[in-house]
């Protein structure tokens, strides 16, 4: 269960990253469309799950990229929350499937 500091750090980091992975895309990952659908932080806020829906691009190919790209990624985020984080969570990127798990079981129950 997060508590309201977790939550409020996690909609504040998916923010901001969501506007990193909008503004940097066009550069370095190959013009895709990153969404940040979901950021989930630790109990003592030092690792940050992120989960990236990918459109555009072969997903495995542009979350390699990310991961490539991510102390970049973590240097521009520390300069956005430095007034509100004393220390920068480190980054773990992932896909997030969950779209297609529920495109699956609409199909499944189409059928």
């Amino acid at each position: 269960m997060d508590s309201n500091r977790q939550k409020k750090i996690n909609k504040l980091l998916q923010k901001d990253l969501g506007e990193i992975f909008q503004k940097e895309s066009p550069n370095l990952f190959l013009r895709s469309m990153i969404t940040v659908t979901n950021v989930r932080i630790t109990p003592d806020l030092s690792i940050a799950k992120v989960y990236l829906s990918i459109f555009g691009a072969d997903a495995e190919k542009i979350i390699h990229l990310v991961k490539v790209h991510t102390s970049e990624i973590r240097k521009q985020l520390g300069l956005r929350v430095r007034n509100q984080l004393r220390i920068v969570p480190q980054l773990q990127f992932f896909i997030d499937d969950s779209l297609d798990y529920i495109e699956n079981i609409e199909n499944l129950l189409k059928k």
